[in-house]
């Protein structure tokens, strides 16, 4: 299924990536936000860099030189936390798969990569955050995702190696 797909590491340069990526991610259930507040809402343009001197990290899934899936942490600071944030040492990780790539794996295989690079950079654990009625959250629950403690409302999971 996932033959003709290329997986190369996320670099700084690609906050276009980034950008379309989260909005796609806030308007999974529907159109709730715009790419303006993508842009300007501080709670949502955090997601759109990648600091590398930071310890972020991340993979792009590319099918025909396109795009087709990201998934990046970013150890954000307790001053611009994200709705998964933990702790300055807990990555948080944001996942995007192009709609009419969903339900073939790809998913699962660039969260497994980040999960390779978690281990890999001897990270304690990583954070995301995802909506209730969201079914992403099975795949999170299928990757050893548990619901953190006291958070559950917001929707926070951590994944340790």
């Amino acid at each position: 299924m996932l033959d003709d797909v290329f997986f190369r590491e996320l670099t700084a340069a690609e906050s276009a990536l980034l950008t379309t990526a989260t909005l796609e991610n806030l308007n999974w259930c529907g159109e709730r936000f715009s790419a303006i507040d993508v842009s300007t809402r501080s709670e949502f343009v955090h997601y759109t860099i990648l600091d590398p001197y930071r310890g972020d990290f991340g993979w792009v899934a590319e099918a025909g030189n396109e795009a087709i899936g990201v998934v990046w942490a970013q150890h954000l600071p307790p001053d611009d936390p994200g709705y998964g944030f933990l702790d300055e040492d807990t990555p948080e990780v944001s996942l995007w798969v192009r709609e009419d790539w969903r339900g073939r794996g790809l998913g699962r295989a660039l969260l497994r990569r980040a999960q390779d690079d978690a281990r890999t950079r001897q990270v304690p654990r990583i954070s995301l955050s995802v909506e209730a009625d969201n079914y992403a959250k099975n795949l999170y629950l299928a990757e050893g995702f548990v619901d953190v403690p006291g958070r559950e409302a917001d929707g926070v999971m951590a994944w340790s190696p």
